[in-house]
């Protein structure tokens, strides 16, 4: 559990006795000084996070075809050439203390590992014969089987770099490719036609085990690792599990219960990342109903309006009353239990 002290707060520890008077500014000035290895929504720390993810666009999914112009064998140089400059760079912030701008140039090296396979593999003339993309940014529009490789890749080389660079949110680079992966191989197994339906259910499952994994890391260490599955698990089942078409009352019914248990999830294991999604699923079902019972009735934005309040109530019922609540929780569970998973002992 992270605790934020204040001054005010070692001002009362002095007048408890617990420090003596001159302790509180001392260990004050000793705290400000220390470099925070933590991220948190500091200005600097929003810059580091938005720079990385503006380097991943302009490498990834923003690129030009004027790129593909250049020629395999320049694209292979340019791209190892920056895949090795943000690692070295990376590195070395890292061990100069600089963890978060560190930990996410080695992110951005991992995500430009698709591009390096991408050219090698079209320069040495092996990109699979049946698979006609020729454009790099297609990789991350279309379900394809010749993109295979480069997602293995990816995978490989993000757990070195997350060996190299302990920094949580390189795992983030590495569940969107096998998220990526999963679509793919369901692609092969299922042939050229892939259906809609069919990837929405690959993006639950594959979901649904990128949590499990997620949970089982979940508080094995002081880094919080667990986090970037947890938001790349719940994006995917989540996402798969809203757009599922349920065309009876029961189905929908049922996407209502799978969203509270979110939320007790999120009670449950201290992740407001589970209420969140959790809320907005119950929320969306609350205003299927309204829509349902009200439809062209002067009530319908007030019920909305309602069922808003119902949901910011909730977030601040969690907020007064998460740790009583969490502890409530937690001792209904097996000790067995307990003792298997570390997230549920933070």
């Amino acid at each position: 559990m992270t605790l934020k002290i204040d001054s005010s707060d070692l001002q009362r520890a002095v007048q408890a006795g617990v420090l003596q008077p001159g302790q509180d500014q001392a260990l004050l000035d000793f705290l400000r000084q220390a470099p925070s290895e933590r991220p948190s929504f500091q200005l600097s720390h929003i810059a580091y996070y938005f720079g990385a993810l503006l380097i991943m666009g302009a490498m990834g999914w923003l690129m030009t075809e004027a790129w593909m112009s250049i020629g395999d064998a320049a694209l292979l140089v340019i791209s190892s050439a920056y895949l090795l400059l943000f690692l070295l760079g990376g590195r070395s912030l890292w061990q100069r203390g600089q963890a978060i701008p560190g930990g996410l140039l080695g992110a951005v090296a991992v995500s430009l590992t698709p591009l390096v396979v991408f050219a090698g593999q079209r320069l040495f003339g092996i990109w699979p014969m049946d698979d006609a993309q020729s454009d790099y940014v297609d990789y991350y529009r279309y379900v394809q089987g010749g993109w295979l490789v480069m997602e293995v890749a990816t995978v490989l080389v993000g757990l070195l770099v997350l060996r190299l660079l302990p920094f949580p949110f390189i795992v983030m680079p590495i569940a969107v490719a096998l998220w990526f992966m999963s679509m793919d191989l369901s692609e092969l197994l299922h042939g050229e036609y892939f259906s809609w339906e069919q990837r929405r259910e690959v993006s639950l499952w594959f979901g649904l085990l990128i949590l499990l994994a997620s949970l089982l890391v979940d508080g094995r260490s002081k880094q919080d690792f667990a986090f970037w599955g947890y938001l790349a698990g719940l994006t995917a089942f989540w996402g798969g599990l809203s757009l599922m078409d349920s065309g009876s009352e029961f189905g929908k019914l049922l996407y209502c219960l799978i969203n509270l248990g979110l939320i007790g999830l999120a009670v449950l294991l201290r992740r407001p990342l589970f209420m969140v999604f959790g809320a907005l699923g119950v929320a969306g079902y609350l205003g299927y109903l309204a829509h349902d019972v009200f439809e062209d009735s002067l009530l319908f934005p007030v019920v909305v309006s309602l069922i808003g309040l119902g949901v910011m109530g909730l977030g601040l019922l969690y907020q007064k009353r998460r740790e009583a609540m969490s502890n409530a929780l937690r001792r209904q569970l097996p000790a067995g239990l307990l003792a298997f998973l570390p997230a549920l002992r933070r």
